[in-house]
């Protein structure tokens, strides 16, 4: 009989360190994508406030509080991180479990935006995608989600099949910023 074992989508692959800057696997954590039924939305951001202190991120967004994060994913649509939904959660919204579908990493270091400016065609700089920002844009070829956690720290999240090809294109550009050092 075959055993199977849990592997996170980076596994073996992360962490990493190129000059002064770091690529980790993001700690394991529960998603669930938050999709407001017709006319919800205000119900729903008041019951997640109720419930996780969080309020329906506004476009382009993200909030977090006690562990749990917020973060907008499209058009009425949310990822809720860090934290089970609450049931009462289900009464405004489909929700749908992510976390084995998604690889989460962190690049951390004063240089993260000019890493990402070599793949992604968003701003990403401090003063312009500030903490709490975040983006759905294209990552080289792949599908992304990009939240500022911190002035040098920023979350990258694409499908769990692109983490081997998010980890490669990552460690060029980190490689290709280090060389200008």
């Amino acid at each position: 009989m075959v055993e199977l074992s849990v592997k996170t989508p980076c596994a073996g692959l992360l962490p990493l360190e190129v000059g002064e800057l770091s690529l980790t696997e993001a700690p394991g954590e529960g998603m669930t994508t938050l999709a407001p039924y017709a006319g919800q939305v205000a119900a729903l951001s008041a019951a997640l406030e109720a419930a996780h202190g969080l309020r329906w991120p506004t476009p382009n967004r993200s909030h977090a509080k006690a562990g749990a994060r917020i973060i907008w994913f499209g058009r009425e649509m949310a990822l809720l991180s860090g934290t089970r939904p609450d049931p009462a959660l289900a009464e405004h919204a489909a929700l749908t479990d992510q976390s084995d579908g998604w690889a989460v990493v962190r690049l951390e270091g004063a240089q993260g935006d000019a890493v990402l400016a070599r793949l992604c065609p968003v701003d990403l700089r401090p003063s312009v995608f500030k903490r709490g920002h975040t983006a759905r844009c294209e990552l080289k070829h792949m599908a992304a989600s990009i939240t500022r956690l911190g002035p040098k720290t920023l979350q990258i999240m694409v499908f769990r099949s692109m983490a081997e090809t998010l980890v490669d294109d990552l460690k060029t550009a980190m490689e290709a910023v280090a060389a200008r050092g």
